[in-house]
């Protein structure tokens, strides 16, 4: 799914208000972003906020309604017939210029996307596309790629094999259709202003005053745009901050606020109704891998996940409603066989011990011939609860195994580039569902994924993941993923810490925001102001 620098920066809000939060005769409501969105281009998003922004301005092939199942797209219809999945698709789905959205507006995006050129950050979501990994290492050309338009309206999908949710996968952006002639007049500006990007979803943007406001409308050329209550959805402010949140949502401004820690006790001091939601991510310790990084010590990596409480993290350091303790990296939320996953394939979680966790220390010096260990550095972004939490694990580490942090907070694009760079020893990170299935969260530590930023890389745990990806055997599948689970545990891959939740205020004349574990959240497509 969603890569995120777990709490998210800037401290900016527009300075020509949108007034009323919400607004019953023009059915227009006010939000605030915690983020602008690095950009809107669905062939390279990685992020939860430009998802936010291109799940109602964009539509793939399938979407999810507001009961969070699959239904039909700009897709009709489909079926499959063993490894060939054939869409229909509507001949009334538009583009905000007009013109249709056509088979071969998939074809040129899914062919883009793989292309080792383009170099995008979910290419590997395409795996179970005939060839798509051999096109991806550059052993064939893009045109073999296993998807086909039979006329403008039909989409032919060949499957490398066996695939349990590749129908459900196809909600995610990466699929999305990109119009081939736009793209190209826009080239590398494509997705970064408002009028560089075509909409075929059920709102379309008009306006996009960086750091400070965007505007999206009500998009008459969506084909089912007589569903669609709300005429604007304005997005008056752009701020991390929770209080200024808070604020603005009892001063009037803003229909709905995201709470942090330090806000939810005023909030329910004040007697508003605070709500609660699951958001079903996973929040982690990304590690670095690389033999640059002190990290790369498999021992060092024990240690830490030795002296990590989950228990004492979410209940001191957050104290948000909804966050739960995590052990394994494969969320609670996830459907095992018959029940939920967890429930199946139970992790052993590890207990804490400072002793085990020192002595694992000491070995690493004697290996590296030094009296101490080098300083390492945790990557955050500039946020107050991001601070909180890399000060917490800079007291921790340095009380229990007596290793210099340094802490470095970054602007949420400083915070990606370096992740990106491995500029890192450990990073705060958080990771969020693209569809429902346990692949979304174990396939991002394959070796070949471009969003595995720690570079973590084990033949046996690709194996693995290959079982899972390409087996339609239920108990053959999440047999693969509890061998995953205790790999990235051995292995410390990663440390899970918690799975995250939210607490947020609505104003009580909104009504039908959909809130979910996956796709756009929240989900203002079916919403409308009351009187």
């Amino acid at each position: 799914m969603r890569q995120f620098g777990f709490i998210l920066c800037f401290l900016m809000w527009s300075t020509s208000s949108f007034g009323a939060a919400v607004d019953f005769e023009r059915q227009a409501i006010t939000i605030a972003l915690t983020q602008e969105p690095p950009n809107l281009d669905s062939l390279r998003t990685t992020d939860l906020v430009s998802f936010f922004v291109i799940g109602h301005v964009n539509e793939g092939l399938v979407r999810y309604d507001r009961r969070g199942k699959i239904v039909p797209g700009v897709a009709k219809s489909w079926e499959q017939n063993g490894k060939v999945i054939t869409f229909h698709l509507r001949d009334n789905a538009r583009w905000s210029d007009g013109s249709p959205v056509t088979a071969h507006d998939f074809v040129y995006a899914w062919r883009t996307l793989n292309d080792p050129a383009t170099a995008a950050p979910y290419a590997a979501i395409m795996y179970p596309i005939r060839n798509a990994q051999k096109i991806q290492k550059g052993e064939l050309p893009v045109n073999d790629l296993g998807v086909k338009a039979i006329g403008d309206f039909t989409l032919q999908v060949e499957l490398e094999g066996a695939c349990g949710y590749c129908i459900t996968v196809m909600n995610h952006s990466a699929f999305y259709p990109v119009n081939e002639k736009f793209h190209r007049a826009m080239a590398k500006s494509y997705g970064a202003e408002a009028d560089k990007l075509l909409y075929n979803g059920p709102f379309k943007l008009v306006k996009w005053v960086h750091g400070a406001e965007m505007t999206m409308v009500k998009n008459p050329d969506y084909w089912n745009a007589d569903t669609i209550a709300l005429n604007e959805l304005n997005i008056g402010y752009i701020t991390e901050d929770n209080r200024t949140r808070l604020n603005l949502f009892r001063d009037g401004r803003i229909a709905l606020a995201r709470m942090g820690a330090d806000t939810v006790n005023d909030a329910a001091s004040q007697g508003m109704r605070l709500r609660t939601f699951v958001t079903g991510g996973m929040a982690y310790l990304r590690l670095n891998h690389t033999p640059e990084s002190a990290m790369s010590h498999r021992k060092l990596r024990q240690a830490i996940q030795l002296i990590f409480d989950p228990d004492e993290f979410v209940n001191k350091v957050i104290g948000i409603p909804g966050y739960k303790p995590a052990h394994s990296f494969f969320p609670s939320w996830l459907n095992g066989v018959e029940d939920k996953f967890v429930t199946e394939f139970p992790l052993t979680p590890i207990d804490r011990d400072v002793l085990a966790a020192q002595k694992l220390v000491a070995e690493v010096r004697a290996e590296m011939g030094v009296a101490q260990l080098p300083a390492i550095t945790i990557l955050s972004t500039t946020s107050p609860t991001g601070g909180k939490i890399a000060e917490y694990f800079q007291g921790l580490i340095k009380q229990h195994l007596d290793i210099d942090v340094k802490v470095d907070q970054q602007t949420f694009k400083q915070y990606i580039d370096k992740v990106n760079r491995q500029e890192f020893d450990i990073a705060l990170a958080s990771w969020y569902p693209d569809f429902d299935d346990v692949v979304t969260y174990a396939d991002l530590l394959a070796s070949y994924n471009e969003n595995n930023d720690g570079r973590y890389i084990s033949k046996a745990y690709d194996n693995w993941l290959a079982k899972l990806m390409n087996s339609a055997d239920p108990a053959e599948r999440m047999a693969a993923a509890d061998q995953l689970q205790k790999l990235i545990q051995a292995d410390v891959a990663v440390i899970p810490m918690a799975e995250t939740g939210s607490a947020y205020l609505q104003h009580p004349k909104l009504r039908g925001v959909v809130r979910r574990v996956l796709g756009a959240d929240p989900d203002y497509t079916f919403a409308r102001v009351i009187e």
